[in-house]
Parts: C-alpha cells; structure tokens; sequence
C-alpha cells in the first residue's frame, strides 16, 4: 500500500520527496491517498485537513483504549514515541500482544513495533515514488497493472469488510458523495460521503440502544 501511494502521489504533480514528507510526517496510510488527490483537485490545505481529520478520528480512540489495558505505569517520552505510530495495524497488534500476555507490557516492544511499522511505509513509499518518476517507462504493462491495484485494493478492503447490517451507511455514504460531486467538487463529495456515512451509523447505534416499546 505504501508502494502504491508513493506512485499514486508521483502521478498526481507531486515530487518524490514531497511524496516522502507525506509519509513520514503526516504518516496517515489510506488518508494520505485522499489528501494528496484533494491537494492535486485544487481543494484547500484547511478543506483537506479537516477531511482526513473526519477520517482519521477513530485515532483519538486507540489511546485511551490501549492505555485501560496495560497494569504498569508508563513512561512518558516513550509513550509520546510510539503513539506517534500507532496505527491500526499497530493497535491491533499491541491489543493482540496485552491479551495474550495477560496485560504485561514492554514499551521497547512497542517502539520497536511502531518504528519498524512506519520505516517499512517510508520504504515502500519512496520506492513507489521513483518508480512513478520514469522508472517504469520501460515497461508499459506493470505501470499500467500498478495504476489498477489502489482501486483494486480498496475494493478488496471493502468487499472483505462489509456487513449487511452496514448496508444503510454504505447506502448513505454513497448517496451523500454523489450528490457533493453533482452539486459541488470531489473534495465536497468525500467530506459529504464521510458525514452522512457517519451521522447513519449513529443514528443506527442510537435507535439499536432504545428499549422497545411495550
């Protein structure tokens, strides 16, 4: 995936190493696909922040979650380190590792994780940028099947993901984002497909949790 943001990004006007500063300092894996094709349509820097922030706000989240698992105390420099890269992929596996330890902690572990998680992704990104530079010239058909896999990849993390009882939000997203693209820009159809997606799923959760009447 970072492979295939570092060449989307090289795609879109965006230098190899402004594709770089991207993931080694905003560091916000698919977010990192919309803001640069937000940035590229000619949206605002503000427009674009404020989209990936709605994407993005679950990250809130995975701190306090981590942190009503683990019995030790933590250290403060490091916990600022690691929560830097604490991903979903990281959270998931941090999760899976206070489980299965029985709450025991060791902050070395999750630095070394957070570290290796987000070197692998500035890797992979500036090896995807150099070879949206020109380095594919010379072979029409993998350039070709590399700007298919972003689509195709999201497609998959979909498909696998998808519930029915999602239906609604998916139903609600998907008219929300067309209508902000018939009405206004795609930048406008992200933001209005994040929010009615969002406000449905509440709204679901919020009627689930009210007692029948008798």
């Amino acid at each position: 995936m970072a492979f295939a943001f570092g060449l989307n990004a090289t795609r879109l006007g965006f230098t190899p190493l402004e594709s770089l500063f991207f993931s080694c300092i905003i560091y916000a894996g698919a977010s990192q696909f919309v803001i640069t094709a937000m940035l590229a349509a000619g949206s605002s820097l503000w427009v674009a922040a404020l989209t990936v922030m709605a994407m993005d706000v679950r990250h809130v989240l995975y701190g306090p979650s981590l942190r009503s698992r683990i019995r030790s105390a933590l250290d403060k420099k490091k916990t600022a380190l690691w929560a830097f890269g604490l991903t979903d992929e990281v959270f998931a596996a941090a999760t899976a590792r206070l489980v299965r330890d029985n709450r025991r902690w060791s902050e070395n572990w999750m630095l070394g994780l957070a570290f290796t998680s987000w070197a692998s992704w500035v890797c992979g990104t500036l090896a995807g940028a150099w070879s949206g530079n020109g380095l594919l010239v010379d072979y029409p058909a993998v350039e070709a099947a590399l700007g298919f896999m972003l689509p195709a990849l999201f497609m998959s993390f979909l498909l696998a993901s998808f519930q029915r009882q999602q239906s609604l939000c998916v139903t609600a997203a998907l008219a929300g984002a067309l209508g902000g693209i018939l009405l206004f820009s795609i930048p406008a159809a992200i933001l209005a497909g994040i929010v009615c997606g969002c406000l449905t799923a509440l709204l679901q959760a919020m009627l689930k949790g009210m007692p029948d009447e008798q």
